[in-house]
């Protein structure tokens, strides 16, 4: 663990006190020792790069010399959800890079809601990149991760050699809660019933912010244990609970807190889930729960993008078929993405939406084998 502490890359300056015991924290995770992992297994390193509109906490494992591929999270995330792809590919020769997204982990969290439009966020990417050289990059995004890894190919199109984009697909119209609405399937989720239908949670997030951030940080670890399940077969074409949040008066009713979960460890290891937990006490859900509430800014930024947010590099698409939420298996959901993108791949697992730990190994050799293929 030694080692892993001194190869941090603290920015000159004082570092918060929380971040410090973040970063020792993600220190312990990282270390192969602490969970278990072959000693010749690629070492992550945590770093911090300040710039004077924002602060990036990320890990990097491989060759300095090596070709860039960056993962980028989602909610509720951290970094650490890809040390299973970024120890692969690192090992592969690729250098791999991992940042927490404003608001999360080790990153810094402004206060502002309108602090986390997808303008600012990749602003964020953009300023990292440079940092890190500017090389035309592989972009491999999960969940929220794939809207800014969608957005920057749009408006930084020079920034990447190919897309990878995980559970979420890619909007050129903005990803806002108009768009997605008008993409529900309504053989499942009626208008008069469910108006919003599996997006109902985040008109909550939009009418009940401080409720609902309030709803999550009542108990952390459960709520991210419940949250972290693997999806079932049993799901699909079923009516998911989160289209009913708004009826509830919130995603757990009355009791306004998560029920009492242990963590699945088939999902994360132990000291990794520990790190996210401890990362949201330390941050809260206010600045993560934010994204969902500036659909005026991403759309307007969406419109800034060159031949309306068309994609010309290759894109890679992975579906999670047991996936309630964001599934484009048999609904008209991924019809935007397939006009807007000139070559796109789409692919799928059986899986929920937690591919980048539910299939650790599938999912690498799904991008791994769509990288050779297009000679990336």
């Amino acid at each position: 663990m030694t080692a892993v502490l001194q190869s941090i890359d603290v920015a000159v300056g004082p570092m918060p006190d929380r971040r410090s015991i973040l970063l020792r924290m993600s220190a312990d995770a990282i270390s192969s020792a602490a969970w278990g992992a072959p000693s010749s297994a690629p070492t992550l390193v945590s770093r911090i790069f300040n710039t004077p509109r924002h602060t990036t906490h990320y890990l990097e494992c491989g060759p300095a010399d090596g070709p860039l591929m960056f993962f980028l999270h989602g909610f509720p995330s951290i970094s650490l959800i890809w040390r299973a792809q970024m120890e692969a590919f690192a090992g592969g020769g690729w250098r791999c890079v991992a940042p927490d997204l404003r608001g999360f982990g080790g990153s810094s969290a402004p206060a502002a809601k309108d602090a986390y439009s997808i303008k600012e966020i990749v602003a964020d990417m953009t300023e990292l990149h440079d940092h890190l050289g500017g090389k035309p990059a592989i972009w491999v995004g999960h969940d929220w991760g794939s809207i800014v890894a969608g957005a920057l190919a749009a408006h930084e199109p020079e920034r990447s050699r190919g897309v990878v984009l995980a559970s979420w697909a890619y909007f050129p119209e903005a990803n806002s809660l108009p768009t997605l609405v008008s993409l529900v399937d309504r053989t499942i989720y009626p208008a008069d019933q469910y108006p919003d239908g599996q997006w109902d949670y985040v008109r909550y997030y939009m009418t009940n912010f401080d409720g609902a951030v309030a709803d999550l940080e009542a108990d952390h670890a459960a709520y991210l244990a419940s949250a972290y399940q693997p999806g079932s077969p049993d799901v699909v074409g079923k009516v998911s609970p989160m289209s009913i949040v708004t009826r509830n008066g919130g995603r757990f009713g009355a009791a306004h807190r998560a029920p009492p979960t242990k963590p699945n460890p088939a999902l994360w290891l132990p000291a990794d889930f520990e790190v996210l937990v401890q990362s949201f006490k330390a941050h809260g859900f206010r600045g993560p729960c934010a994204l969902y509430t500036n659909d005026d800014a991403n759309i307007a930024y969406a419109r800034e993008a060159a031949n309306g947010g068309r994609l010309s590099q290759p894109i890679l698409f992975v579906n999670g078929d047991f996936d309630q939420i964001c599934t484009i298996a048999g609904n008209r959901q991924g019809d935007p993405m397939r006009a807007a993108c000139t070559d796109l791949t789409v692919t799928s697992l059986p899986a929920g939406h937690w591919l980048p730990l539910e299939c650790k190994a599938e999912l690498i050799q799904v991008i791994r084998s769509w990288l050779q293929s297009k000679k990336l």
